[in-house]
Order: C-alpha cells, then sequence, then structure tokens
C-alpha cells in the first residue's frame, strides 16, 4: 500500500468503547499503516544500524477485557520478536503519535545498557534534541522533558533502569494529534527519518 500519514480517524479509533470493536477498527485502520512504516523503515534502519532490522506490529494478543489505549510497530535486529532487546517504535496514542528508542523491561541486559548510557550521559545531555522527551514505563503516556534535564537527572533515571527489574528507558519524540494531521505524506515521512537520526547513537551505545 502506498505510505500514508495518520489521520484524525486514526487517532479516534481509541474512543471506540470495548475490547473487540476498538481492535476490529485498530486492523481495518491502524494495522495497514503500521505494515508499511515496517516495510519502508525496517530497510532504512537495517542501513542505518547495520543490523537486519525486522519489524514488528504489536498484535495486543493477550488482552481479554480491557482495549488497548495505543498501538504501535517496532524495529528489532530479530525476526522472532523485540521485547528483549533494544528496539525502535512508531505509534500512536489518542492525543499524540510517538516514535521511541526503548529498552523495555523484559531486555535481559538492561544493567549493561543502564552502564552505557550513564557512561555517555555528559554527552547525551547535549545530543538530545531539547525537544526530546524520556519516559521509564512504555504502557503510560506520562513523559520527561529533556530540556532542563543534567547530568545527575538522566543518571538517577539510568541508575533506576539498571536496579529496578521493571524499569524501562525510552527516548524520543511526541508529536500531537494535530500536528500530524496538519502534515502531509512527505513531512510525515521525513519526521519519522529525522526522529531516527538523531536516536540512532542511543542504539549504537549497545
Amino acid at each position: 500500500m502506498t505510505l500514508a500519514r495518520f489521520t484524525a480517524d486514526d487517532f479516534n479509533v481509541f474512543k471506540i468503547e470495548g475490547l473487540e470493536p476498538r481492535m476490529d477498527a485498530l486492523k481495518e485502520r491502524i494495522q495497514p499503516k503500521l505494515h508499511a512504516l515496517g516495510e519502508n523503515f525496517s530497510q532504512q534502519l537495517s542501513v542505518m544500524t547495520g543490523d537486519e532490522m525486522y519489524p514488528h506490529v504489536a498484535r495486543h494478543a493477550r488482552r481479554k477485557v480491557n482495549p488497548p489505549n495505543d498501538t504501535w510497530v517496532a524495529f528489532a535486529a530479530n525476526s522472532r520478536g523485540y521485547k528483549m532487546m533494544p528496539h525502535f517504535q512508531i505509534g500512536l496514542w489518542e492525543t499524540h503519535m510517538f516514535i521511541w528508542y526503548a529498552v523495555i523491561y523484559e531486555a535481559p541486559n538492561k544493567p549493561e545498557i543502564g552502564k552505557k548510557l550513564e557512561q555517555q550521559a555528559d554527552q547525551l545531555v547535549q545530543s538530545i534534541p531539547s525537544d526530546y522527551v524520556w519516559s521509564i514505563d512504555h504502557t503510560k503516556p506520562d513523559v520527561i522533558p529533556h530540556d532542563g534535564l543534567g547530568v545527575e537527572d538522566l543518571n538517577s533515571m539510568f541508575h533506576r533502569f539498571q536496579t529496578v527489574k521493571k524499569a524501562e528507558i525510552l527516548c524520543g519524540v511526541r508529536i500531537s494529534r494535530d500536528d500530524v494531521i496538519r502534515m502531509n505524506n512527505d513531512d510525515f515521512m521525513k519526521t519519522i527519518q529525522d526522529a531516527f537520526e538523531h536516536l540512532l547513537p542511543l542504539y549504537k551505545l549497545n
């Protein structure tokens, strides 16, 4: 399919009540776009990272009652899954789109990654764009703006990431639904490409 940006109809899927109706709408409206984005950007990320990157569209298979509040396509250097390793994500909540570099709690090498992040904290304070954000829990929309963070703030997050079993680290950009809706397809694709270029140094730490 032709690569296409997210529209108001896509964001409004998360207003649909009930697990089955929302999942049906996700599969019909959003997942085809996620698959197309996955095919396109897995090729680009493979070149950028030097690793063979595979796309994984969220299936939300474990949900039995509560409908998902967000959805995404993840990119990882493993054809069988992404949760155990550092990865990238493109996705959306009702209120915004996100583009992440992510290491979530399933990753077994969290302590090693956390130590490398600590060692680079001085550089990360300067190199991460000021309008980017951090998250310590991928299941919640809450974020920590990078603007104003110092080395001690980053190291506090990185230390928690190493020592707390359920701790996670995500860094990236979130764009309001209104801004996404106003984009044309070229701007939409460039926004994603620019984000991956800014987040690539984090991936290269692994």
